[in-house]
């Protein structure tokens, strides 16, 4: 188990980085239920799953909820993804946070693209990570994979451990995973700090080395996912369109919690809602290059007549 707990990360990044910060010893709390679930009774979420939101984050129904772009489309009203104008009076904000936040939108007021973890190609942190359209998940009894559809990130969850007493922050953090009944709960420390672009959101919203996410995945109806999905409508631009009227399958509906008592005043939450893809997405690579992906005329990646080998 050590030597699965040590695998190389492979960063294809031609920027040196500190080779890391010093050990961190794991929050007393560790998930309670570390008993193995009988495999019949494990819910099933292996497949490839979509959510299309932009930015992404749906707000909770009730209580302390994510920074929201204050620039909405007009006609729509919902947020305008061209510009990422963060509600820094939000008050989970701590003030140094707010401030951060407040300095991110008076960049896109002006028309500059400040530099993020996916616009530079830097792994993505949890919950930044969830800006990723597509995900394809990856069940194994010891362990779950979770496969993200840009720039070939991996994420890991060890399942039915708890957190090492010492954690070595990395890009995606310590992740360990149970089951309770139908859901998949993950606890989520030690995401480094000590990297470029160290936020939760597009709009720059910072956190520190006490960020805890805690997630919980269930496969659920129509009726249990409607009430986020309608929120998310309101709040988000669904670059896929809207949800689809005639989708028959199950939602995986996830809620997550955000705690980091150096960021922000109190916990808080927020939901993401995934459409079961039964297709394979087409590979997007990040880098820095003069060619596009996307079709466009006179951007196309260069074509050999005949081969090369």
């Amino acid at each position: 188990m050590n030597a699965q707990r040590h695998l190389i990360l492979l960063v294809t990044l031609a920027v040196g980085i500190a080779a890391g910060a010093e050990p961190q010893v794991a929050p007393a709390a560790t998930p309670a239920n570390l008993g193995e679930q009988s495999a019949a009774s494990i819910p099933d979420f292996s497949g490839i799953w979509r959510h299309g939101n932009l930015p992404w984050f749906i707000p909770p129904a009730s209580g302390p909820g994510p920074v929201t772009n204050l620039s909405r489309e007009k006609g729509t009203g919902v947020s305008d993804y061209g510009s990422l104008v963060g509600d820094y009076k939000n008050p989970i904000l701590l003030p140094w946070a707010a401030d951060v936040v407040k300095k991110k939108g008076e960049l896109s007021l002006a028309g500059i693209t400040y530099p993020s973890p996916s616009n530079t190609c830097w792994p993505e942190p949890v919950p930044y990570l969830f800006k990723h359209a597509a995900m394809q998940m990856l069940q194994r009894p010891e362990q779950l994979v979770m496969l993200f559809s840009e720039n070939h990130e991996v994420r890991r969850v060890h399942m039915n451990e708890p957190h090492p007493a010492k954690v070595t922050p990395s890009w995606h953090g310590d992740a360990v995973g149970h089951y309770e009944g139908d859901a998949l709960v993950i606890d989520t420390v030690s995401v480094r700090t000590d990297r470029p672009h160290a936020m939760i959101d597009l709009f720059g919203t910072p956190y520190t080395e006490k960020l805890h996410v805690v997630e919980r995945y269930r496969l659920v109806d129509y009726a249990d996912a409607k009430d986020a999905m309608q929120r998310g409508t309101k709040e988000n631009r669904r670059a896929g369109g809207p949800y689809n009227p005639d989708y028959e399958d199950k939602y995986l509906r996830v809620d997550f919690t955000i705690e980091d008592a150096g960021a922000f005043r109190t916990p808080w939450t927020a939901v993401m809602v995934y459409l079961r893809d039964r297709l394979e997405w087409p590979e997007a690579a990040c880098a820095e290059n003069t060619f596009g992906f996307h079709h466009v005329k006179g951007a196309e990646l260069p074509r050999a007549d005949k081969p090369d080998f």
